[in-house]
């Protein structure tokens, strides 16, 4: 009987720290996207370790909603913050849409055209959501440090003021 409590106990602890929120001021569980589960928009895969030695903004996103965040989007490429110190990340949350790949895939390449200093990846299985716990179905931006610390979040519509407190975090940890 003990055996089967500590046994119970055990898999109640894995499975509340398989969904982990990423915090502010934590660096997240590792994520990797390869194969079936996604990757980069050639084929290579991704893993959110790549996230530091620089400022990172990381762009979650539901391609039904893919226009929802344009404006903070064009606001970081007005900064022209300097490659060696920020990078840019676009995570496509390809389980979250009724569209096809294949067309989700052709509208990436205009979109890498368009922002040519953001790295495009695909998520096919909810990863992120699963793993970080963070908005599915919706428009998540994500500020880290350059240690991989989480230190701005945000699901959903950016105003004015989450663009103005994203840019002033980026510049501060830059």
């Amino acid at each position: 009987m003990k055996r089967i409590v500590v046994l119970l106990l055990i898999a109640l602890f894995l499975t509340s720290n398989a969904h982990a929120e990423v915090k502010l001021g934590q660096v997240p569980p590792v994520i990797e996207l390869k194969d079936e589960l996604g990757g980069r928009i050639d084929g290579s895969p991704w893993s959110s370790s790549e996230m530091k030695g620089k400022v990172f903004v990381l762009f979650y996103v539901d391609p039904d909603v893919k226009d929802l965040n344009n404006e903070a989007s064009e606001a970081l490429a007005k900064e022209e913050f300097p490659r060696e110190r920020f990078q840019s990340f676009a995570v496509i949350n390809m389980g979250a849409t009724w569209l096809p790949n294949f067309m989700i895939s052709s509208s990436l390449k205009d979109k890498q055209k368009q922002y040519p200093k953001t790295i495009y990846v695909r998520d096919y299985k909810k990863v992120m959501v699963k793993k970080w716990n963070i908005s599915d179905d919706n428009s998540d931006v994500l500020v880290f440090d350059k240690e991989g610390r989480l230190i701005f979040k945000k699901d959903g519509k950016l105003g004015a003021d989450d663009i103005k407190k994203m840019l002033q975090l980026i510049k501060e940890n830059l």
